[in-house]
């Protein structure tokens, strides 16, 4: 099973975040958390949607408004999902350059660092050079 699997019913879930179950149907009225909803319109709370009351509960005991909770929830998320795609996007160019193997050959020269052909070899020196950090 999955954090995204609707499992609790109201009470449950409310007893689980230690709330009052008309408070999880005004945050679900005012979108602090949506839960799905069942053929016959009973909500049914996530593991996830749990993790969220209760750091609902913890930011309103705070001190935080419910308008201020929703933003960062609204935050968080976004910054998950931006996690996410990073990954995806790190993975992606880590994809591709173990596909293309010989495009990325570097040597250090007297010029500095210099970008090889696939099958190049540097020339050979018996010079000593020093590298700096610009």
């Amino acid at each position: 099973m999955s954090q995204d699997t609707p499992l609790f019913v109201i009470s449950v879930a409310a007893e689980l975040c230690g709330m009052h179950p008309q408070t999880l149907r005004q945050y679900d009225r005012i979108g602090l958390v949506s839960p799905t909803r069942t053929s016959g319109r009973s909500r049914r709370y996530t593991m996830q949607d749990v993790a969220h009351l209760r750091e609902v509960a913890r930011l309103s005991a705070e001190g935080v408004s419910l308008e201020g909770i929703r933003r960062v929830l609204e935050l968080v998320d976004q910054n998950t999902a931006l996690n996410a795609r990073v990954r995806d996007l790190e993975r992606e160019l880590a994809n591709q350059v173990m596909s293309q193997p010989g495009n990325r050959v570097f040597a250090a020269g007297e010029q500095g660092v210099i970008r090889l052909n696939p099958g190049q070899r540097p020339e050979r020196s018996g010079s000593v050079v020093l590298w700096k950090r610009r």
